[in-house]
C-alpha cells in the first residue's frame, strides 16, 4: 500500500473529522448562549436547572456522554437516531461543548463592572443598547483565550468519536495497524497540530483587532 493510498485514506477521515469540528461549533456556540442566560437567569428553578446541566455536562467524561446519546435513546425508548453514527457522536458533542462554552461566556459577561451599565443607564440607554454597544466587544475579547483553548480542545476531542464506530481521521489511520502499518497512527499528529495551528493563528488574529479594548 502506497504513502499515497494511506494519505487519500487518511484525508478521507480527516473531512469526518472537520465535519464534526465545524457543525459541533456551529451549534454549540449559539447553544451556550442560550445556556449562560438560563444559568443567569433572576427565575431560580431555570437558573438551577441550568446550572445542574452545565455540572453533570462538566463533571462526566464526554466518552461516557458519547455512550450515553448512542446507546440509552434506543435501550429506553426504543427510538433509532438512524444509521450513521456521527449524528449521536454530533449530540453529544454539542451539549458537552455548549454547557463549556456557557461557562465562558457567564465569567466573560460577569467580568465587565457594573460601573459600565450605570453610565449607560445615565446616558439613557436600554440595557439591551448597553449590551450589544458597549459590552459585547469587551466580553469577546476578554473569553477569547478562554474560547481559543476549548476550540483547540475539541479539535482533538474529535477522535473520540471512532468510540462508536464514526470512521475520523484516528480511526482511519487505526485500519492500516491490521496490515502492520503502525507509522499513519504517529503521522496523524501531522494533521492534528496543523489544524490546532491554523485555528491558533485564526484566535490572535482576532484579539489583535480586539486589542483596542484594554480594559
Amino acid at each position: 500500500m502506497s504513502f499515497w493510498q494511506i494519505q487519500l485514506e487518511l484525508l478521507q477521515g480527516f473531512s469526518s473529522t472537520c465535519v464534526l469540528f465545524f457543525a459541533t461549533l456551529i451549534l454549540a456556540i449559539p447553544l451556550g448562549v442560550v445556556v449562560t442566560f438560563g444559568s443567569m437567569s433572576r427565575f431560580l428553578p431555570l437558573r438551577w436547572l441550568t446550572r445542574a446541566f452545565v455540572w453533570v455536562m462538566r463533571g462526566t467524561p464526554l466518552m461516557l456522554q458519547i455512550f450515553v446519546v448512542f446507546y440509552v435513546p434506543g435501550l429506553l425508548f426504543d427510538i433509532n437516531l438512524g444509521t450513521s453514527r456521527m449524528i449521536p457522536a454530533l449530540v453529544a458533542f454539542v451539549i458537552n461543548y455548549a454547557a463549556y462554552f456557557s461557562e465562558i461566556y457567564r465569567g466573560g459577561i460577569q467580568s465587565i463592572p457594573d460601573s459600565q451599565y450605570e453610565a449607560g443607564l445615565v446616558l439613557g440607554m436600554s440595557r439591551r443598547q448597553i449590551f450589544v454597544r458597549v459590552v459585547l466587544l469587551q466580553v469577546i475579547k476578554r473569553i477569547l483565550p478562554s474560547m481559543g483553548n476549548e476550540v483547540i480542545t475539541l479539535i482533538k476531542d474529535t477522535s473520540l468519536a471512532r468510540i462508536i464506530g464514526v470512521v475520523e481521521l484516528l480511526k482511519s489511520a487505526e485500519h492500516f495497524a491490521q496490515y502492520g502499518l503502525i507509522w499513519p497512527l504517529f503521522y496523524t499528529a501531522v494533521f492534528y497540530l496543523a489544524f490546532s495551528g491554523v485555528v491558533t493563528l485564526l484566535f490572535s488574529w482576532v484579539e489583535k483587532k480586539l486589542e483596542f479594548f484594554r480594559g
